[in-house]
């Protein structure tokens, strides 16, 4: 067994005040920043999470690169930790529980309750129970620490006003990204314009800050063997619902009766298809960032579209 792994088990073990010894491990394929696997001791089996991992393609300032220290890898575990917290204190969907986080043998690490999922259950109760997260607000709009999405950071602190907040926290900080990562002209142009004109798009609607899962696409949840929904990978903030709800329709969307259970809990304003696109947007411009290719380009048609509701 690695020094790794020896370190993994002693912090598991002090952690579940139950002694731990690894006998079996086992790799999770799937995600581009963290290496993750299990590790079981044939009675129980844990989640863990760690860095270094493979990375996005070099060149790119947006978080392209990650933090070099392990220290500073460990911050991204621990933001992730704080939003899980915070999902399982709304007692409404269920996330894997945190047992630790820290560094062992030089790698930051983060351990999770183990849940074996499978792609397809209960959807309604899924639309359900994040109408009721959402029901969990805050005074102000942003979050008590900043955090990751994807790779790249993601600046939270407190705003009173959404629009402001989703101006410059949201659409500018990646716009300022792109254009270091060399994505200027008319992305730069069009995306100054919406900025300054994106008041028009909440005109007649006034979100409160709900309790956002913040990277809700179809990979980030799945579904016990008795059906029940299950959210993880959380980049959680205080934004309006309608975000957690956009991006669940970016790659793929959820199953139909996610979205009839959702809006039968809680209906949505009648401009959300329009601000659907404003807030994808911004996932969009994350992906140019940290990937390049052909994302870019759909972030300016989409701003070509925002535009057109405002002008």
């Amino acid at each position: 067994m690695s020094a790794f792994h020896c370190e993994l088990a002693a912090a598991i073990g002090g952690s579940s005040g139950l002694p731990f010894t690894v006998l079996k491990t086992r790799a999770i394929h799937g995600g581009d920043i963290s290496e993750s696997f299990t590790l079981s001791d044939r009675t129980r089996t844990f989640f863990v999470k760690a860095q270094p991992a493979p990375r996005p393609p070099a060149g790119r300032v947006s978080g392209g690169v990650l933090p070099a220290s392990a220290a500073s890898r460990l911050a991204m575990f621990e933001a992730e930790a704080a939003g899980l917290a915070e999902l399982a204190a709304a007692n409404a969907v269920r996330v894997p529980q945190v047992l630790c986080h820290g560094i062992a043998a030089g790698q930051a690490y983060l351990v999770l309750e183990y849940l074996p999922l499978q792609s397809h259950g209960d959807a309604a109760q899924l639309g359900r129970q994040l109408a009721q997260q959402h029901r969990v607000s805050a005074a102000q709009f942003g979050g008590v620490r900043d955090n990751w999405i994807g790779a790249t950071p993601q600046p939270n602190a407190w705003m009173d006003g959404w629009v402001d907040f989703w101006r410059e926290r949201r659409l500018g900080f990646q716009l300022k990204l792109a254009s270091q990562n060399g994505y200027g002209s008319m992305l730069q142009r069009d995306g100054e314009a919406l900025m300054a004109g994106l008041g028009d798009l909440f005109a007649g609607y006034r979100p409160q800050p709900s309790l956002l899962h913040g990277d809700l696409w179809g990979g980030n949840h799945g579904f016990l063997a008795d059906g029940a929904p299950v959210i993880f990978d959380p980049a959680a903030y205080y934004g309006d619902r309608e975000a957690d709800l956009a991006m669940s329709e970016l790659f793929g969307g959820f199953a139909p009766d996610f979205y009839a259970a959702y809006r039968e809990a809680w209906p949505l304003d009648a401009g959300y298809a329009v601000r659907r696109t404003l807030y994808n947007l911004y996932h969009i411009l994350n992906h140019a960032n940290l990937f390049g290719g052909g994302y870019a380009a759909q972030a300016q048609r989409m701003l070509a579209q925002l535009l057109a509701q405002i002008r």
